[in-house]
């Protein structure tokens, strides 16, 4: 791999290079060029073989890359080829629906523990892998017992840095924040926000505005842009 500071729009982009290849997989293709991959998935052939070029040579000229063999690779640099345990703080609505959604085992995380300060709720277990709540009180505990290393935060936003605190001082270092306010951590921790409301309002300024017909995309693909979050740049 180049020594030189990935971006993280480079890593998003692997994770959507990979979703295309295991879409591949499952329909039986074995090799793939980059400009196949580019015109089926509406992305950039060039964009394509650059980022895969930070990490190595995978393909073969002539041939392409081998679904398989690239879907691998990818896997393990996004470091999907070992398990990420996950605890969620906060078990009302959002919590509970994250811990119960079936699409994180496919990329190889495991939620085994929810976290909450209410009384009622503490020692239930939610979905069909029973997956218990603790006290918040004890995240740290829970976080070396569960070896947790990665975090949820799905609580309201006048407790998000006192539980992002907490989680910090647990060892906890990756932190998916979904509370509503900006939160203030470590250097050596990563912490990225999913913020709904301002995802709601760019809904609602696309709503707003007078449809235009645009003949640059006919088939009504997504694009590249549009797959990869922009707010990420802030954080480059």
């Amino acid at each position: 791999m180049k020594s030189e500071k990935i971006s993280e729009l480079t890593t998003n982009r692997l994770s959507v290079y990979l979703r295309c290849l295991n879409k591949l997989a499952a329909a039986g293709i074995k090799t793939v060029s980059s400009r196949a991959l580019a015109e089926q998935f509406n992305l950039n052939s060039a964009q394509i073989r650059k980022d895969l070029a930070y990490f190595g040579e995978f393909g073969t000229r002539g041939v392409g890359y081998t679904v398989n063999d690239l879907r691998a690779h990818i896997t393990n640099i996004l470091g999907l080829d070992t398990e990420r345990r996950v605890g969620i703080v906060g078990a009302g609505h959002l919590g509970t629906a994250l811990a119960n959604y079936n699409g994180f085992t496919a990329s190889n995380f495991a939620v085994v523990a929810l976290f909450d300060n209410d009384r009622e709720l503490i020692g239930r277990t939610v979905g069909d892998a029973q997956i218990k709540i603790y006290d918040v009180r004890h995240v740290a505990r829970v976080v070396r017992a569960e070896r947790i290393d990665v975090a949820v935060i799905a609580v309201p936003a006048r407790a998000a840095q006192r539980v992002l605190n907490g989680l910090m001082s647990a060892g906890v270092k990756a932190v998916l924040n979904f509370a509503p306010a900006r939160l203030n951590k470590r250097p050596d921790v990563k912490l990225k926000t999913v913020d709904l409301t301002i995802s709601l309002e760019t809904l609602s300024y696309f709503l707003a505005r007078p449809p235009a017909t645009s003949t640059t995309n006919p088939r009504g693909l997504l694009s590249f842009e549009e797959l990869t979050p922009r707010e990420d740049e802030n954080e480059l």
